[in-house]
């Protein structure tokens, strides 16, 4: 923002700051200078401002900062309320349909001015600041905007239909002519003013021609408002319009600095065009919502002396905030109390004011050291783990994918789970699929959906993978991410037709991708555990879906597609699917391992098939065989699961394989069969099991 230093004086006491004060206190209190420009008799500065101060788009807001730091005393602008004549009611009506986007609107009415140029003074200011004078009642709207940051339009009365003047959503393909003299087509969702006709501008951003005020006006309508930043910010960058009102509107104007602004604007109209033939109107009107209340922020001296480093009396924070403009109390106990005033929205917690206490007193006064000790973990780590996670998933004949993050809303509610909402954008920008997808599967059935029309074909099935963000929202309205791996296989078919068995062998094998990645991520010791449960959305049969547990906590779900999704999709190929949150593999890595000497003597591995119920889990034989602490074992490895019809119905055959090692000499079988044997034992009275030969 261009200021001038002559300007930024007028309201300062004493109003002595010269250009070299002002670059250092600002940019000391986080406004630096980008540029300083010398005029005769002047200085422009260009101070950049932050999104979150749009109180400081003005010189009153930066004559505060400065006042606050140096002591100084702010000397805001003073004026008289002329006289008022015939209620403004009898000449101009107000309807605003939309208090939603427009907290607040007010308008007053001047009648019998002279329009003209401006008087020297007022030229002057404006053109330190790079604005060009136009006549002396636009001119004043200008310098309004930049004294006080309360950006305001003027309407010529007798070009309005009515007379009137309505907030309203824009009609479809409603036309505007706008200061600029560019004819715009609107939207319905984009904010005009209007008469009883047609749209007379763009609200929050530009005005139209067709009520622009000329040297031929004689009554004036004042426009003070303020809206809602999105749709400011919408118009503006849909039509490529950059006005010093949109970009003040876009950071908040507050509703409760309009009547100050307000009869500002009017007192100088008055002043410096006249309004001898009735003048300025009674009253005012006004449409919108009930104006917000107060905020009461506290905060506790010794927190802030915690956080800033370096002890502030307490009656200083008192004299810095109040400087600030914050009403401050001193409460019981270690606590102050500040009632934050309307043009500073961006103040609502305890680290806010914080904050200010720390940049009114000067950041400088934090010490800083030569050295400064600092442990920096390995800054690959997790880089590394996703290496690894694409290096196991692609040797395992997985194709990575990278799919678009949003679904339609239909699809998205498909894979939504209990107790949690679907998080859309403004449907305008995403029409088709506005909604964030909260699960990666629908993106991976779509996937499979255009292999399987672009009549790809891969020996075993298309397997595919991806890792990336879910997003959905709570009942409270949170959103809720969380960055996760997706599995999609399609189920290997024996023959030409699917067989259940088929099915089974499918979830099998997705089973031990993900037992793999947690070894990979985690070492030989890592498990995962599996357990049959009720799908949590549509997308999985209800008869083969199973949580995945790591380290005891629920981290996911595999399981077949449905037949209903199946459909969805338009699939003619049975699949398996599964998603797991990533975070809690990603953990794990570096797998942690250990090294020893190899062994002096030979081992002996015997392999051992068990035939069990079809119910019984390979984790449950392995606890059986850990349980025992078989004398000399060292090793116990999952072989493979055998179902046929020499087994039985129900039944499978599970063959383990058994290491046994002594540190000191060569093993005989004599010493190895009792072991096996009350293995055997013990899985025949806990299992059921019966050895196959």
């Amino acid at each position: 923002m261009d200021i001038s230093l002559n300007w930024l004086n007028r309201y300062l006491e004493p109003g002595d700051v010269d250009a070299d004060e002002a670059d250092r206190v600002l940019t000391a209190a986080g406004f630096p200078i980008e540029a300083r420009q010398d005029l005769p008799g002047d200085v422009r500065l260009d101070v950049e401002i932050t999104s979150n101060r749009g109180d400081c788009l003005s010189h009153l807001g930066l004559a505060r900062e400065i006042a606050a730091v140096t002591g100084r005393t702010l000397r805001p602008p003073a004026f008289d309320d002329p006289p008022a004549h015939d209620p403004v009611g009898r000449f101009l009506t107000l309807r605003n349909t939309t208090p939603e986007v427009c907290p607040l609107f007010t308008a007053r009415l001047i009648r019998g001015i002279r329009v003209g140029p401006s008087p020297a003074w007022l030229v002057d200011l404006l053109e330190s600041v790079g604005q060009r004078s136009i006549n002396t009642v636009v001119d004043v709207t200008n310098f309004l905007t930049i004294e006080l940051g309360n950006p305001c339009h003027v309407f010529d009365l007798a070009r309005l239909a009515g007379p009137s003047l309505v907030i309203r959503w824009a009609k479809p393909d409603e036309a505007l002519t706008t200061l600029d003299g560019k004819a715009r087509t609107l939207r319905p969702d984009e904010l005009v003013v209007a008469d009883a006709d047609r749209a007379q501008s763009l609200a929050g951003v530009i005005g139209g021609r067709d009520a622009e005020v000329t040297e031929a006006t004689t009554d004036v309508v004042l426009e003070m408002a303020t809206w809602d930043p999105v749709t400011v910010r919408r118009a503006a960058r849909r039509h490529a319009i950059r006005t010093d009102a949109s970009h003040r509107f876009e950071r908040i104007v507050d509703p409760r600095t309009i009547d100050l602004a307000s009869r500002r604007a009017a007192a100088m109209i008055v002043e410096l065009a006249g309004g001898h033939e009735g003048g300025l109107c009674e009253g005012v009107l006004v449409e919108g919502r009930d104006l917000p209340e107060t905020l009461a922020v506290s905060m506790r001296p010794s927190r802030c002396n915690a956080i800033v480093g370096v002890p502030t009396p307490g009656d200083e924070m008192v004299r810095v905030l109040d400087r600030l403009g914050l009403g401050v109390e001193q409460t019981a106990g270690d606590e102050l109390t500040c009632r934050i005033p309307p043009h500073r929205p961006d103040l609502t917690r305890e680290i806010d004011l914080i904050e200010e206490v720390a940049r009114i007193t000067g950041m400088d006064r934090i010490p800083t050291h030569d050295r400064l000790s600092v442990v920096v973990p390995h800054p690959q780590e997790s880089e590394r783990a996703m290496r690894e996670v694409g290096v196991l998933l692609t040797g395992l004949g997985f194709y990575e994918t990278t799919t678009f993050s949003f679904v339609t809303p239909e699809r998205a509610r498909m894979f939504l789970e209990p107790g949690l909402e679907i998080l859309a954008v403004d449907a305008e920008r995403r029409r088709e699929a506005p909604t964030l997808r909260p699960s990666l599967l629908p993106s991976l059935l779509a996937c499979r959906k255009a292999n399987q029309d672009a009549s790809v074909s891969i020996p075993g099935g298309v397997r595919l993978f991806e890792t990336a963000g879910v997003f959905a929202q709570d009942s409270a309205g949170q959103t809720v991410e969380q960055r996760r791996l997706g599995l999609f296989m399609d189920v290997p078919a024996q023959g030409t037709k699917v067989s259940d068995e088929d099915r089974q062998h499918a979830v099998r094998l997705l089973r031990g991708v993900i037992e793999a990645l947690a070894r990979t991520m985690g070492g030989p010791a890592a498990r995962i555990r599996l357990v049959p449960t009720e799908p949590r959305t549509r997308a999985y049969d209800p008869a083969a879906c199973a949580r995945v547990e790591l380290r005891g906590s629920d981290v996911g779900r595999i399981g077949l597609i449905c037949a209903d999704m199946l459909r969805e999709f338009d699939l003619s190929h049975p699949v398996v699917a599964g998603e797991v949150a990533l975070d809690p593999f990603v953990e794990m890595f570096p797998p942690g391992s250990r090294a020893h000497a190899l062994p002096a003597h030979p081992g002996i591995e015997r392999d051992l098939s068990l035939v069990v119920d079809e119910s019984v889990a390979w984790e449950r034989i392995a606890r059986l065989v850990r349980d025992r602490r078989l004398e000399l074992c060292e090793g116990l490895e999952f072989v493979g699961t055998y179902r046929g019809r020499q087994i039985g119905r129900g039944r499978k055959s599970v063959t383990m394989r058994l290491r046994f090692c002594a540190p000191d000499r060569t093993l005989r079988h004599e010493e190895v069969d009792p072991q096996i044997s009350n293995l055997i034992e013990a899985a025949a009275s806990e299992l059921g099991a019966k050895v196959r030969a």
